[in-house]
């Protein structure tokens, strides 16, 4: 066997360096097939049974259910069932007590002889639409906002950081009063103030979440390949904060519940003769010597939709959290 000469080696040609090609850009067939690769959120089977197993999040759940039913069917209620409306006045009636053989006073009535339980019903409408709109808008720039500031940063997040932060030093309840004599106190002008004042705490929370998930494997795997940000915000990042904003939906309802009802307590939210939880509250504590039962129906709904709302949001917590799960939690 011939032994090769160690200059033939140096003769050799050497060895050609691999030649790194800047990635391209996919088109939309290819992003098709790349969405079974890369893993995408998507919600986690077994939620609705989980939330079915556990007996505070179904009674959080009934008793939702039953006060939204109830304030969508006062029309039809009020008129087949109590046949009395909310501005009903009887003052033979007045501050009469809770009656089990008459369907309009099972709750009782006010100084005006009103029905109590038919202006219950009309307030869960009210009370209800204005919670889910303001934190509806409250969430929606929140996400949009706090999105944007973690994914982009730089100055981008400076000056968002900035807005959030000057909006939460404002005074609310100097600014709620400003707003009131201005304009005049309703739904849709108390939807818009909660609503736009709420926002940043929301921003804030889902800025660090988004800065958190941006730093992750799958994210950097996707940039690579030529993602656009629109396509990381929409396709990666979003459904990744989804299981968090559902869970900050359902505190959030119960805290702007809570935010309307005492400023209609206080005289700057929905204004009689339009029932509210919050004003059918003020008229019950001024006759509360002489009809203290008329606090209880109000007070009642607020204490147990607040309550609800902020269990189901635990429960969804637990839910959609992998970590939280029970087959995460066997020992191994």
């Amino acid at each position: 066997m011939a032994l090769r000469d160690p200059d033939d080696r140096a003769a050799s040609p050497a060895p050609r360096e691999p030649i790194h090609r800047p990635a391209r850009i996919l088109r939309r067939p290819e992003w098709d097939r790349l969405d079974s690769i890369l893993p995408a959120a998507r919600p986690r089977p077994g939620v609705w049974r989980q939330l079915c197993a556990s007996p505070l999040a179904v009674a959080s759940i009934a008793v939702l259910a039953f006060l939204a039913v109830g304030g969508l069917a006062a029309d039809v209620l009020s008129a087949w069932l109590f046949g009395v409306g909310p501005t009903t006045q009887n003052l033979r009636a007045a501050y009469a007590r809770p009656d089990l053989w008459q369907p309009s006073l099972w709750l009782g009535a006010d100084e005006l002889g009103r029905s109590q339980v038919v202006r219950l019903l009309y307030a869960a409408r009210i009370s209800l639409a204005v919670g889910l709109g303001a934190a509806a808008l409250n969430l929606t720039l929140g996400v949009l906002v706090g999105l944007a500031a973690g994914y982009f940063r730089g100055r981008l997040d400076d000056a968002l950081q900035w807005l959030a932060s000057t909006i939460r030093s404002a005074p609310s309840l100097f600014l709620l009063l400003t707003i009131a004599v201005l304009f005049e106190p309703g739904p849709w002008v108390l939807v818009a103030v909660l609503g736009l004042i709420s926002w940043p705490s929301a921003a804030l929370f889902v800025r660090g979440q988004t800065l958190s998930l941006r730093t992750r494997e799958y994210v950097g795997a996707a940039r690579t390949l030529g993602a656009s940000d629109w396509r990381l915000m929409r396709r990666h990042l979003l459904p990744n904060l989804l299981p968090l904003v559902v869970t900050l939906a359902a505190i959030d309802v119960g805290s702007m519940i809570l935010a309307e009802s005492s400023l209609s307590f206080l005289g700057l939210g929905i204004m009689p003769p339009t029932p509210s939880w919050g004003n059918m509250l003020t008229n019950a504590v001024s006759a509360l010597g002489r009809a203290p039962w008329l606090v209880w129906g109000p007070g009642a709904l607020i204490f147990l939709t607040v309550l609800a709302l902020y269990l189901l949001g635990d429960a969804l917590r637990d839910a959609l959290d992998p970590r939280l799960s029970p087959r995460s939690q066997r020992p191994r």
